[in-house]
């Protein structure tokens, strides 16, 4: 019997290629070589090579960012030392506190009245001794005191020759000498 007759009852009419039964002239099966496991690579190795990276990319820019400040701070000229401290740096020494000024309100008595009425609260004045009577020389007492009140001149008689009132804000230690000087010298003022 030849091939074609045995294949012609089993072959179908669409395709011209044989069909054979189970069994018969099947071609001999062949093993599968063995092949090790396929591993396929999970999002947990990625995500490290990620953060890794982003890691080195931001040590790089910090790196860049300090080599740009240090080449824009201060430089001296050839030979001569920086005397000047860098920005951002801190102090060598430490600053010292500003101890706050307590300021008082003194009453100066000004041995001119007229004086005294062109002054008004806020005015910054420099108080003088003119020394005892007119006959010494003058010397500065405060300067710069801020005005803070200008009272209402007294009226009667004799008034005008004791001079007029003036409150001023001035240091503790300002008001003493002020205090001093008011009982033994005349005093004028001057506007800055």
């Amino acid at each position: 019997m030849s091939r074609s007759a045995v294949a012609a009852p089993y072959s179908s009419p669409a395709s011209s290629l044989p069909l054979f039964p189970p069994g018969s002239e099947a071609p001999p099966t062949c093993e599968v070589p063995h092949f090790a496991p396929v591993r396929v690579r999970g999002g947990r190795g990625r995500l490290h090579r990620l953060v890794r990276h982003r890691r080195r990319l931001l040590a790089a820019g910090l790196a860049v960012t300090a080599a740009a400040l240090v080449a824009a701070g201060p430089h001296s000229s050839a030979g001569e030392p920086d005397t000047r401290r860098a920005r951002g740096h801190p102090v060598a020494e430490p600053v010292p506190e500003r101890q706050s000024t307590r300021f008082v309100a003194a009453p100066v008595r000004i041995a001119d009245a007229a004086t005294v009425r062109l002054l008004k609260p806020g005015d910054r004045i420099d108080v003088v001794s003119t020394g005892d009577g007119g006959t010494g020389g003058t010397s500065v007492l405060a300067r710069g005191v801020r005005v803070t009140e200008v009272p209402e001149p007294v009226t009667g008689a004799g008034a005008a020759a004791d001079g007029a009132l003036v409150v001023v804000s001035v240091p503790r230690e300002t008001a003493h000498r002020l205090v001093g000087a008011g009982t033994t010298a005349r005093l004028a003022v001057a506007l800055c």
